[in-house]
């Protein structure tokens, strides 16, 4: 299943008093504190509305994990909870931490991202393909093919070697000439950590644990191993919820066959964010746009593609560098805010269909204070009964009632209209009510998680007693905004 990007919605909250509420103020461990159970609150209120049965995620700010939530069940038969220690895939977030292994090595002068792979990889046919190079195959302009048809069956096999995976596909053509454009490819990444190997003069996944993860649970995936803190890999989308199969993904360790904690995970993000894996430099180069033969910066969706890491602004306007993933029994996703020195990961143990980047910055939202500053301060709407809203052109209407809960603002909104027909028809768990929770810790609903099927998403006060949410898509398109009745 591929990721599906969400659109937008509007709704009207009616009934709410417009009071004006101080602004909040966080700063050190009891702030923490207080932002750590809203996010916990979100993520608990995202496992129930999407059906996934268990989930991870991590905040690293100030040098250390500063928030780690979990939910759910990382084993449904034994009833096993997720907690702070359970190992989650990682799917294609895996590339990054490849990427960053090249960089290391850059960095050394012991791989030049711009000469041909094959000077460093000699069992490649020379002959095969014009000359392609790490900085191609990181952005994903070497012209390489993703997996195919005939790929279906690799998980059934152990791969023993980075040069064995390789030789599944090194007979195969290219797609395109090496630089001309955008081609994602897992297979260029398999291909990268060969290069990776050479360069390093010891086995890929020996590298990465000496070099890249010391110290850390971040290693090849072990989901159908014995071990009993990893995670199950679970299928939620055709009827009752069920285990995957076992899938040996030793084909593509580097482009999404790594596993880690969702602490591990954000605090690998953290090293990186703060130059304790590749200097400050080579992390600005990293995300940097890499660029095309033509000189184009190398571009795809609303993102730009750095060397491994996509570059973007959230809807804050703020620096974000991220890469999200999604395989066999999972879907995960890593964002770094450089400027706040931030990291967080959340993880999951099924596939869904999902925006996954807005939920895990949505879950940082409690721990960034001042991200959207100026905006109209607002008390708990305890005396909304109802809402109208908009979502792609329709008028919505339905019920809606708010409470005070554990001094968190929390919301619930009926979904038998446009806009809920929509959330649900996508391949997992249906709901009848959507929830929110007030992203400031003091209690005021100025800004606020609006929990879906598809994932959470930032509600934030607009006008004079209105509400704006956007869901997705380019800045600007398929913007769904909330407003107050009678505006």
């Amino acid at each position: 299943m591929s990721f599906v990007r969400p659109l937008g919605v509007v709704l009207f909250l009616t009934g709410c008093a417009g009071a004006t509420v101080a602004a909040p103020k966080l700063a050190g461990p009891d702030a923490d504190a207080r932002a750590s159970r809203v996010s916990a609150r979100v993520l608990e209120l995202l496992v129930e509305a999407n059906g996934v049965p268990g989930m991870g995620a991590a905040v690293w700010r100030d040098g250390k994990v500063v928030w780690s939530g979990s939910a759910g069940y990382r084993d449904l038969e034994t009833r096993a909870p997720v907690d702070d220690q359970t190992v989650f895939r990682l799917a294609s977030v895996s590339k990054v931490i490849t990427a960053t292994a090249a960089a290391k090595l850059k960095e050394e002068g012991l791989l030049d991202p711009n000469a041909p792979v094959s000077t460093l990889v000699p069992y490649l046919p020379a002959d095969r393909w014009p000359a392609i190079t790490a900085r191609q195959l990181a952005a994903h302009t070497s012209g390489m093919p993703h997996y195919q048809d005939t790929d279906e069956s690799l998980g059934g096999h152990r791969y023993a070697t980075v040069r064995e995976a390789v030789g599944i596909f090194q007979d195969r053509p290219l797609l395109s000439p090496p630089g001309e454009k955008y081609g994602y490819s897992s297979w260029g990444y398999t291909l990268l950590s060969a290069e990776i190997e050479a360069a390093a003069g010891k086995p890929f996944l020996d590298y990465l644990a000496t070099e890249i993860t010391p110290g850390l649970r971040l290693g090849p995936d072990a989901t159908d191993g014995p071990d009993p803190r990893v995670s199950r890999a679970y299928d939620i989308e055709d009827g009752p919820v069920h285990r995957e199969p076992p899938h040996d993904v030793s084909y593509t360790w580097a482009g999404g066959g790594l596993s880690a904690t969702a602490p591990d995970l954000a605090t690998f993000g953290g090293r990186v964010v703060t130059g304790k894996i590749v200097t400050p430099a080579t992390f600005a180069w990293m995300t940097t746009p890499m660029t095309l033969n033509s000189g184009e910066p190398v571009t795809e969706g609303d993102y730009k593609v750095g060397f491994g890491w996509r570059l973007a602004r959230d809807f804050d306007g703020e620096s974000i560098v991220h890469h999200a993933g999604i395989t066999v029994g999972a879907r995960s996703v890593l964002v770094l805010y450089p400027d706040r020195k931030l990291s967080v990961s959340l993880l999951s143990n099924a596939l869904w269909t999902s925006a996954i980047e807005p939920t895990a910055i949505t879950l940082t939202a409690p721990f960034r204070p001042g991200a959207a500053a100026g905006l109209p301060k607002r008390a708990c709407p305890t005396g909304a009964v109802r809402f109208e809203g908009i979502f792609e052109s329709k008028p919505i209407v339905g019920t809606a009632r708010f409470a005070k809960r554990q001094g968190l603002c929390e919301g619930e909104i009926s979904a038998d209209n446009a806009f809920g027909a929509w959330l649900n028809g996508f391949p997992q768990k249906d709901v009848a009510n959507l929830r929110l929770v007030g992203l400031d810790p003091e209690g005021s609903f100025a800004r606020a998680a609006l929990v879906t099927p598809i994932g959470v998403f930032d509600l934030r006060s607009e006008g004079a007693d209105g509400y704006a949410a956007r869901l997705g898509g380019k800045k600007g398109n398929l913007t769904l905004v909330f407003k107050a009745p009678g505006t």
